[in-house]
Parts: C-alpha cells; structure tokens; sequence
C-alpha cells in the first residue's frame, strides 16, 4: 500500500521535474527581461520564428497558455512592432501571424539568451546524458493519456 503514495518528494521524479521547470522559468524570465520580453511572448517569436502563419489557437496550444492569453500576447508584440497580421483573415477566422523584420531581430537575441539559460542548467549532464534526458522525457509525453 506505501507504494500508492507520493512518498518523499526529494524521491519524486515530478517533484525534481517541477524544480527543474521552475528553475528553468525564472532564469528565463531573467534572462528575458532586458528584451522586454516574457516567457510567453518569447514562446510566440520562437513558434512563429520556426512555423510562420500560426494561428492563434495553434500558437495557444503550442506555448501551453489560453486562447485569451494568447490574444494579450500577440496584441502586445504587434503593438510593439514585432509581428504583424491581416486585418481580416485570408480564409476562416484565423488571423495567419508572422514576424517582422524587428521580430525576427529581437528573436535572435531572445533566442540566444534562452539557449544560454538551457546549456547553464544542464551543463553538469554530458551531451549524451542530456540526449537521453530528452528522449526519456519524451517517451513520457507520448505515453501520457493528454498526448
């Protein structure tokens, strides 16, 4: 029966999980600052630096935030120049995004900080290691009954 429960939480490996998140979020944030940038408006440069047009219930999904979070996001970087979108969608009712030319420059500098967060957090895991962490975490997703 001790073997249904939680149990210690230094034993958890979604105790470690969350710490490793929470780690990673405010170094981030950080990180982000001097951009002016937040993590969920980062994640929308990211996601539309790589899969430009994304709607905004696909970028919503994609950076794990509400549709109506995701509106306050877009109108925010738009409103700062970052992005832009048609005043009326070209087909349906998504409004396809892209990046400017300003967008795409303040990604690059975000995306450089962030990936200097990522190598300072695990930097003590080898390569290898951290392939294996990726991929043992990924098995954990596809496995998950919300994937």
């Amino acid at each position: 029966m001790e073997q249904d429960v939680v149990g210690d939480l230094e034993l958890s490996v979604g105790y470690v999980l969350k710490q490793v998140h929470a780690a990673m979020r405010a170094a981030m944030d950080e990180a982000l600052r001097p951009l002016d940038l937040s993590v969920p408006q980062y994640a929308c440069l990211e996601l539309l630096g790589q899969t430009p047009g994304l709607s905004n219930s696909e970028l919503a999904r994609r950076a794990f935030v509400t549709r109506q979070s995701m509106n306050l996001v877009l109108r925010r970087l738009q409103e700062r120049g970052l992005l832009t979108r048609p005043e009326q969608a070209p087909h349906g009712r998504a409004l396809p995004t892209e990046l400017s030319r300003d967008g795409q420059a303040i990604l690059h500098e975000a995306s450089v900080a962030v990936r200097a967060v990522e190598k300072q957090l695990f930097s003590p895991l080898s390569r290898e290691q951290q392939l294996r962490l990726r991929e043992a975490l990924a098995a954990c997703v596809a496995s998950s009954p919300a994937s």
